[in-house]
Protein backbone atom coordinates (compact mmCIF):
# COMPACT_ATOMS: atom_id res chain seq x y z
CA UNK A 1 0.00 0.00 0.00
CA UNK A 2 1.39 3.35 -0.99
CA UNK A 3 1.21 6.04 1.71
CA UNK A 4 0.38 9.43 0.33
CA UNK A 5 0.37 12.83 1.97
CA UNK A 6 -3.38 12.93 1.53
CA UNK A 7 -3.83 9.59 3.36
CA UNK A 8 -1.60 10.75 6.24
CA UNK A 9 -3.58 13.99 6.48
CA UNK A 10 -6.90 12.11 6.62
CA UNK A 11 -5.52 9.76 9.30
CA UNK A 12 -4.38 12.70 11.40
CA UNK A 13 -7.82 14.30 11.14
CA UNK A 14 -9.48 11.04 12.18
CA UNK A 15 -7.21 10.71 15.21
CA UNK A 16 -7.90 14.29 16.23
CA UNK A 17 -11.64 13.75 15.87
CA UNK A 18 -11.40 10.59 17.99
CA UNK A 19 -9.50 12.41 20.74
CA UNK A 20 -12.04 15.22 20.76
CA UNK A 21 -14.88 12.72 20.91
CA UNK A 22 -13.27 10.95 23.88
CA UNK A 23 -12.70 14.27 25.68
CA UNK A 24 -16.38 15.17 25.25
CA UNK A 25 -17.64 11.68 26.12
CA UNK A 26 -15.48 11.37 29.28
CA UNK A 27 -14.96 14.94 30.54
CA UNK A 28 -13.82 14.08 34.08
CA UNK A 29 -11.34 11.38 33.19
CA UNK A 30 -8.50 13.68 32.18
CA UNK A 31 -8.91 16.13 35.06
CA UNK A 32 -7.08 13.83 37.47
CA UNK A 33 -3.99 14.12 35.30
CA UNK A 34 -4.05 17.90 35.19
CA UNK A 35 -1.68 19.86 37.37
CA UNK A 36 -3.06 22.87 39.19
CA UNK A 37 -1.73 26.21 40.34
CA UNK A 38 -1.46 26.79 44.10
CA UNK A 39 -4.11 29.50 43.99
CA UNK A 40 -6.61 27.22 42.26
CA UNK A 41 -7.02 25.05 45.35
CA UNK A 42 -5.32 26.68 48.34
CA UNK A 43 -5.86 29.94 50.23
CA UNK A 44 -2.72 32.06 50.71
CA UNK A 45 -4.63 33.98 53.41
CA UNK A 46 -5.33 30.84 55.48
CA UNK A 47 -2.01 29.69 56.96
CA UNK A 48 -2.11 26.59 59.16
CA UNK A 49 0.33 24.93 61.52
CA UNK A 50 -0.43 21.26 62.00
CA UNK A 51 1.18 19.09 64.68
CA UNK A 52 0.22 15.48 64.28
CA UNK A 53 1.13 11.89 63.68
CA UNK A 54 1.75 10.50 60.22
CA UNK A 55 -0.97 8.01 59.26
CA UNK A 56 -0.10 7.49 55.60
CA UNK A 57 2.23 8.79 52.90
CA UNK A 58 1.34 8.74 49.20
CA UNK A 59 4.57 8.91 47.21
CA UNK A 60 2.94 9.80 43.88
CA UNK A 61 3.20 12.36 41.07
CA UNK A 62 2.44 15.16 40.50
CA UNK A 63 2.29 15.72 44.30
CA UNK A 64 3.12 13.52 47.25
CA UNK A 65 0.56 13.56 50.07
CA UNK A 66 1.27 13.23 53.79
CA UNK A 67 -1.73 12.22 55.90
CA UNK A 68 -1.81 13.36 59.53
CA UNK A 69 -3.97 12.77 62.59
CA UNK A 70 -4.10 16.19 64.28
CA UNK A 71 -5.72 16.79 67.67
CA UNK A 72 -7.81 19.95 67.48
CA UNK A 73 -9.93 21.04 70.44
CA UNK A 74 -9.97 17.52 71.89
CA UNK A 75 -10.97 15.85 68.61
CA UNK A 76 -8.63 14.04 66.22
CA UNK A 77 -8.97 15.50 62.72
CA UNK A 78 -7.59 13.84 59.59
CA UNK A 79 -5.53 16.13 57.35
CA UNK A 80 -4.11 15.54 53.88
CA UNK A 81 -1.06 17.71 53.22
CA UNK A 82 0.01 18.21 49.63
CA UNK A 83 3.76 18.31 49.12
CA UNK A 84 5.96 18.74 46.09
CA UNK A 85 6.82 15.96 43.69
CA UNK A 86 8.64 12.92 45.08
CA UNK A 87 11.76 14.21 43.29
CA UNK A 88 11.46 17.60 45.04
CA UNK A 89 11.14 15.85 48.39
CA UNK A 90 14.14 13.64 47.69
CA UNK A 91 16.25 16.71 46.91
CA UNK A 92 15.07 18.28 50.19
CA UNK A 93 16.16 15.18 52.12
CA UNK A 94 12.83 13.38 52.52
CA UNK A 95 12.48 9.81 51.27
CA UNK A 96 9.93 7.03 51.77
CA UNK A 97 11.55 6.07 55.08
CA UNK A 98 11.71 9.62 56.49
CA UNK A 99 8.08 9.69 57.56
CA UNK A 100 7.28 6.41 59.33
CA UNK A 101 3.67 5.82 60.32
CA UNK A 102 3.07 7.20 63.80
CA UNK A 103 5.93 9.70 63.77
CA UNK A 104 5.06 13.19 64.99
CA UNK A 105 5.76 16.11 62.67
CA UNK A 106 4.83 19.78 62.42
CA UNK A 107 3.74 21.12 59.04
CA UNK A 108 3.31 24.78 58.19
CA UNK A 109 1.28 25.52 55.12
CA UNK A 110 -1.99 26.83 53.75
CA UNK A 111 -5.50 25.43 54.03
CA UNK A 112 -7.53 24.54 50.98
CA UNK A 113 -10.27 26.86 49.82
CA UNK A 114 -12.73 23.99 50.32
CA UNK A 115 -13.20 23.91 54.10
CA UNK A 116 -15.58 20.92 54.07
CA UNK A 117 -12.90 18.53 55.36
CA UNK A 118 -14.42 15.58 53.47
CA UNK A 119 -12.92 13.01 53.37
CA UNK A 120 -10.23 14.96 55.26
CA UNK A 121 -9.11 18.54 55.71
CA UNK A 122 -6.58 19.56 53.07
CA UNK A 123 -3.57 21.82 53.16
CA UNK A 124 -0.60 22.60 51.00
CA UNK A 125 2.60 22.03 52.96
CA UNK A 126 5.22 24.77 52.96
CA UNK A 127 7.71 23.24 55.37
CA UNK A 128 7.96 20.28 57.69
CA UNK A 129 9.71 19.97 61.05
CA UNK A 130 10.76 16.61 62.48
CA UNK A 131 10.75 15.86 66.22
CA UNK A 132 14.57 16.08 66.23
CA UNK A 133 14.36 19.72 65.09
CA UNK A 134 15.28 19.24 61.43
CA UNK A 135 13.23 21.37 59.03
CA UNK A 136 12.78 20.76 55.32
CA UNK A 137 10.98 22.55 52.53
CA UNK A 138 7.97 20.57 51.25
CA UNK A 139 7.86 22.21 47.85
CA UNK A 140 4.73 24.34 47.78
CA UNK A 141 6.18 27.09 45.64
CA UNK A 142 4.54 27.70 42.30
CA UNK A 143 1.99 29.88 40.63
CA UNK A 144 0.03 31.67 43.31
CA UNK A 145 1.99 30.39 46.32
CA UNK A 146 2.82 33.12 48.85
CA UNK A 147 6.24 34.66 48.33
CA UNK A 148 7.55 34.49 51.88
CA UNK A 149 11.22 33.73 51.16
CA UNK A 150 11.13 30.43 53.04
CA UNK A 151 11.76 28.06 50.16
CA UNK A 152 15.26 27.38 48.79
CA UNK A 153 14.74 29.54 45.70
CA UNK A 154 14.15 32.59 47.93
CA UNK A 155 10.59 33.12 46.69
Amino acid sequence: MKVTKQRVHVTQKCLLALLLLLAVAFPGSYQAWAHHAFSAEFDANAPVTLRGNVTRVEWINPHAWVHLAVEQEGVVVDWMVEAGTPNTLLRAGINKNSLPIGSEIVVRGYQSKDRSCKPACKANGRDLAFSDGRKVFMGSSGTGAPKDGLDPSGR
